[in-house]
């Protein structure tokens, strides 16, 4: 017999080869049932799989977030084995479970279409019904590469494991694949799945390497969950940026112009503009002087900063010209340290608050580039903060508390904070270790002080010193770092960054690096699809469309109408074409423009406004004076 011993500390004697299944089904049926794998020893454990020795187990259970994880990495090996079915001559890379679903790589002459996936699902209905059993064999090198001879592709994986290291295989029925496990031990459990793209992947992630054919799908233990899930992606489809900023007009990519450097068109820029602006008075009432500095820079500036050694890879290629070498700019610090040495400073001049709209460029991966969410050239609200030691607290809390009213003005969350530290076992970092216990333990203290909740990551600070990052959760839920304060020890010391104490003698200045929303760019992905493109009155491209009912009887007045907005400041638009009226409201809406006006005899006669909200159904009248008292709060406030 074998003891086992539960997460309680209740301990059981079971016969040798017990499986989590059984061991579940021993204690309730209804366990058995809702039990999806185990973990023993700590070891991912499937569900069929024998356990011989003494061992702690954990059963993991529907409920559990790891179940939904083995649940579709199983579903992931059903759909390899029903595709090897369907196109004998295919080959698989690898084929993980990811956030709500899994996907897999295949290697196959023929071309798998969005209309081949309801085929490959019924057979892998087929394959659900026929019980296969999902069984786990461990084997050395030698024998994996024999065993997978005519498989490139796993010839290479196995090629990359350590010599003496347990491979495992899994056999399905006729189909076998390497894997480390974590499997719902046959196929009669998987019941609730749909396969939703096609997509091209480079293998190994390598642009270098063969393209191969990714399918994606996702599975769920109940079809409820399943049509809530596939309801959730309809929704983000709707919310995706690229097709909301191609139908509303905001901005477009064009080869001919270089990938992932994005054109702003004029809707586009309007929001971008009126954002800037936002930020601009923001940072003017907290005491901030903007400057503005060069795209390029020598490649001696950034050697200095240390930025030349750390994230040459991510810059575009050098320029020389002569004795010079030049860069495309990837970040302005460096020139804001420029900016502080160009006079001698005073202890009395600090904090010294430098802010920039800077247009920065990273050489990202063609395959990496994603709409305005990952580019090659980017703009962004940049701010350096020199200050003195005893000043740091109150500062990183100040470019806090900016950073928190920006996102709530913008309707977003903060997710949650990392404090991000260094690891010394890690080369990357600089190597004072007095100065990063220093900012370190500062951070720290002011995030416990002011108890601001935040999670602690190693190995993730700048190679200048720790950081607070600020991380929010999008619309597409998805967690992108926003913001980020950090706090620099090691800049000051290279560019010898001094001032004039009350005492007279030089003294290093600290540095913090705020980064307030991201790049406009990500930022302007994140409003679109936050805003399903309706964003709000005060950020609109276009705030008001004026629509006369008839040119001939209304045109004046609708005119008339129009300049007083623009007279203003509001962002109004008169449609005047030869349409139907019909057409024209239809096409504001499409638009998502906030207010559309329709002028008709009674707003002539009274002086009336007639006006319909996005999304509405309902018409209001009411007094010109009442209409654009409203609209300007509505602005003020940055309400909807």
């Amino acid at each position: 017999m074998i003891e086992i011993t539960f997460k309680d500390g209740n301990q059981k004697p079971f016969e040798p080869g017990i499986t989590p299944e059984e061991i579940a089904g021993s204690i309730a049926p209804g366990l058995k049932k809702k039990t999806v794998a185990a973990f023993v020893n700590e070891d991912l454990y499937d569900l069929n799989r024998p356990i011989y020795e003494d061992a702690k187990v954990d059963l993991i259970t529907k409920d559990n977030e790891i179940a939904l994880e083995v649940l579709n990495h199983s579903t992931a090996h059903l759909m390899a084995q029903a595709v090897k079915r369907l196109y004998p001559d295919a080959k698989f890379g690898v084929g993980p479970a990811i956030k709500d679903g899994f996907y897999y790589d295949i290697a196959t002459e023929h071309t798998i279409k969005e209309e081949d996936l309801p085929k490959i699902e019924q057979m892998m209905r087929r394959i659900v019904k026929e019980q296969e059993s999902m069984t786990r064999e461990e084997i050395t090198k030698e024998e994996a590469l024999k065993r997978f001879k005519d498989d490139p592709y796993k010839q290479e994986l196995i090629g990359d494991l350590e010599e003496g290291e347990i491979i495992s295989v899994y056999t399905q029925g006729e189909f076998v694949d390497l894997c480390r496990g974590g499997h719902v031990g046959n196929t009669r459990h998987i019941k609730h799945f749909k396969l939703l793209s096609v997509a091209g992947a480079y293998w190994r992630g390598d642009s270098d390497r063969e393209m191969l054919q990714r399918i994606y799908g996702t599975s769920w233990f109940t079809e409820e969950e399943l049509k809530k899930h596939l309801a959730v992606l309809e929704d983000r489809k709707e919310r995706d940026h690229r097709k909301l900023g191609k139908e509303l007009k905001i901005f477009m990519l064009d080869k001919k112009a270089g990938q992932g450097l994005p054109i702003w068109l004029p809707n586009g820029y309007t929001v971008r503009r009126t954002l800037e602006d936002y930020v601009y008075k923001l940072e003017r009432k907290h005491g901030y002087k903007h400057l503005s500095t060069p795209v390029l820079g020598t490649k001696e500036l950034y050697e200095t900063s240390g930025h030349f050694d750390h994230y040459q890879d991510d810059m575009f290629p050098l320029m020389k010209d002569g004795d010079e070498t030049f860069v495309l700019r990837p970040m302005s610090c460096p020139h804001h340290m420029i900016v502080y040495n160009s006079e001698l400073r005073s202890y009395r001049d600090l904090p010294l608050r430098y802010a920039e709209i800077v247009i920065q460029h990273r050489y990202e991966a063609s395959g990496g580039l994603s709409g305005l969410e990952r580019v090659r050239a980017m703009t962004l609200t940049d701010s350096h903060i020199f200050a003195r030691k005893d000043q740091i607290k109150q500062e990183v809390l100040s470019a806090y508390n900016l950073i928190n009213k920006v996102i709530t003005d913008l309707d977003l969350e903060i997710d949650y904070l990392e404090l991000a530290l260094r690891d010394t076992t890690k080369g990357k970092f600089h190597d004072d270790d007095q100065l990063w216990d220093e900012a370190e333990a500062t951070l720290k203290q002011l995030l416990d002080e002011e108890k601001i909740a935040y999670r602690e990551v190693k190995g993730e600070a700048a190679f200048y010193g720790p950081k607070i990052d600020v991380q929010v959760r999008t619309a597409m839920d998805h967690v992108i770092t926003m913001s980020t304060v950090q706090l620099d020890f090691l800049l000051p010391e290279r560019f010898d960054l001094t001032y004039i104490g009350d005492d007279g003698a030089k003294h290093r200045p600290v540095v913090i690096h705020r980064g307030l929303i991201s790049t406009w760019e990500r930022l302007m992905s994140i409003l679109l699809e936050q805003y399903k493109g309706a964003f709000p009155t005060w950020l609109a491209p276009v705030q008001l469309k004026v629509i006369p009912v008839s040119l001939d009887a209304h045109q004046d007045y609708a005119e008339a109408l129009h300049e007083t907005f623009t007279d203003l400041e509001l962002r109004s638009e008169i449609d005047l074409r030869n349409e139907k009226l019909g057409y024209k409201i239809r096409e504001a809406q499409q638009a998502k423009i906030p207010y559309q006006l329709v002028v008709g005899d009674k707003e002539v006669e009274d002086g009336s406004i007639t006006y319909r909200r996005y999304g509405e159904k309902e018409q209001v009248t009411v007094s010109k004076a009442t209409f654009i008292e409203m609209v300007q709060q509505e602005i003020k406030n940055k309400t909807r």
